[in-house]
Order: C-alpha cells, then sequence, then structure tokens
C-alpha cells in the first residue's frame, strides 16, 4: 500500500485523492438505480455512474471505472460531491469543482474529472428522459 501510495504522490496527487484512491470510495453499483449513466473518453477510460434519486435529491450514487487513478480519484470524489444535491446542483459542478474537491490532481489527469462529469450528465439526462 505503501508503494503505491509514494507512487500516487510523486505523480501529483494530492493526499485526499490518494485516500479516494487506496479506499476506493463509492466505488461499486447500486442495484435497481433511479438511473445510469456510462461514458467512455477519448483517451478510451471508462467510467458508469449509478444514481438513487427521490423527489430530484440524490440520496447515493456510486461509479465504476475502467481506467487509471485520475478515472478512479475522479469518480470517487464526484459522487461525493453530489450526494444529498438536487439534480439541478449536481448539474452545475464542473471539472474544476471536482479538481478543487480532490486538492489537485496531475495536470495529465484533467481529462479524468471530464470523463466523470460527462458521465453524470448522461445519467441525469436518463432520469430525465424517463
Amino acid at each position: 500500500m505503501n508503494n503505491v501510495r509514494n507512487l500516487l504522490k510523486k505523480s501529483g496527487y494530492s493526499e485526499k485523492a490518494i485516500e479516494y484512491y487506496l479506499k476506493r470510495v463509492n466505488f461499486g453499483i447500486i442495484k435497481n438505480p433511479s438511473c445510469y449513466g456510462i461514458y467512455t473518453g477519448p483517451c478510451g477510460d471508462t467510467m458508469e455512474i449509478y444514481l438513487r434519486i427521490k423527489d430530484t435529491l440524490i440520496l447515493d450514487a456510486k461509479f465504476r471505472a475502467i481506467g487509471c487513478a485520475g478515472s478512479f480519484v475522479s469518480g470517487s470524489a464526484l459522487t461525493e460531491m453530489i450526494k444529498k444535491k438536487t439534480i439541478d446542483e449536481a448539474e452545475g459542478i464542473n471539472r474544476e469543482d471536482v479538481i478543487a474537491h480532490l486538492g489537485g490532481i496531475p495536470e495529465a489527469k484533467i481529462h479524468c474529472a471530464c470523463l466523470a462529469i460527462r458521465t453524470l450528465r448522461r445519467a441525469i439526462k436518463q432520469y430525465k428522459n424517463e
């Protein structure tokens, strides 16, 4: 575990991002979610986001990803950020908000925050279309 921590730290991840990665915060699925989104970014990383919503309030959020550490920490951060927010509030979150929540990520991994945002927007679109 210390080797992974040291590698992530040397790569430019914040302590908060490293903790999210090591603890796999909100990683998994929600059975029978209110909505679901999947998106594959230009780099090939793929993310899925599952939401449980009641009266436009996001009660729970989980994600799965195939990709790099940046995808995992961005998914963890975003799903933490949107819990107990309304759909409209969640839609207002952007990549800079995710990066700020994490305390920064390596510049080369900023696209991972975009991946999380785009996946969330797909899930919300599905929710609104049902």
